[in-house]
């Protein structure tokens, strides 16, 4: 998780760039996302169509970011950004992903306080006054709250012109809401058939409702990606996750990285561009299943 010891190591991958956290924050976003996302130039990719949408849940009004192919339908993806909530990386990194051939809607999970972006970059997270905005908006959620949002985004998918129905709904978060990602495949077995965790926190418990006692609940399969050094403050986490994953019999691929926590996301200070792009991809390998 974004705690005290993640901090040290985002400070000590700045300094192997030769950027202070400041100097990091400056370039924001805008610098990170242009080096390492954009427009999707390969050859072929498809037009994209995007808008920021509102949907109706049990609990207020979410805002959200829907894009997908220009063109024609393609299964839904929910995407549940980090801690630091809905902001331009993830948008990016749902682009990315609607260029790939998906209708992703990049949720703002804190809507329940106020509409997105609550920050605009991750580093704003390690501020006195980011986390003065955000945990106020952690608090305001509970598991009960994820599920309610869950079936609404579901539903939400679901009757939209885009959003191919007859292929399953994937599903991904990052650091904390990697575990909602499971909990939205477990809640809504009938529509989502695959989840992933990138850096996730809070797989494993000792609660009766730990996210890895839910595989058994879910038709989806599994994608777990660890951070190492996440993996290395609790190793017996991915041994307690593939006894769940074989007790349950669903299928879930587990594996820690050789990056750190935060790794996958574009304008974290410990972003790691060969292992974002290889998890991408074991993403992607996932989502041939919808």
């Amino acid at each position: 998780m974004c705690d005290d010891h993640t901090a040290i190591e985002e400070e000590a991958a700045l300094a192997a760039q030769g950027l202070s956290r400041r100097e990091f924050a400056a370039i924001g976003a805008a610098g990170m996302l242009g080096a390492c996302a954009g427009t999707d130039s390969r050859a072929g990719a498809p037009a994209i169509a995007e808008t920021m949408v509102s949907i109706v849940t049990p609990d207020g009004t979410a805002n959200a970011f829907f894009v997908h192919p220009a063109k024609g339908k393609a299964p839904g993806v929910i995407l549940w950004p980090d801690i630091a909530g809905l902001r331009d990386a993830y948008k990016a990194m749902a682009r990315q992903l609607a260029a790939d051939g998906f209708a992703v809607l990049a949720v703002n999970h804190y809507y329940r306080t106020a509409p997105a972006p609550l920050l605009a970059t991750m580093a704003e997270w390690r501020t006195p006054e980011g986390q003065a905005r955000l945990k106020p908006a952690i608090a305001a959620i509970s598991v009960d709250g994820i599920k309610r949002d869950a079936a609404a985004f579901v539903a939400w998918l679901d009757g939209q012109k885009a959003v191919d129905k007859r292929r399953g709904i994937g599903t991904q978060g990052y650091c904390q809401t990697g575990s909602w990602a499971i909990r939205t495949a477990a809640s809504q077995p009938e529509r989502v058939k695959a989840a992933a965790s990138f850096h996730g926190g809070g797989l494993v418990t000792d609660k009766p409702d730990s996210p890895h006692r839910l595989f058994g609940q879910a038709q989806a399969a599994f994608l777990i990606a660890i951070a190492r050094n996440d993996d290395a403050k609790a190793p017996g986490d991915k041994d307690a996750l593939r006894e769940a994953a074989q007790a349950s019999g669903r299928e879930v691929e587990i594996e820690v990285y050789a990056a750190d926590h935060g790794w996958c996301t574009l304008d974290a200070p410990i972003y790691d561009k060969a292992e974002a792009e290889r998890a991408w991809a074991r993403l992607l390998a996932l989502y041939k299943r919808l």
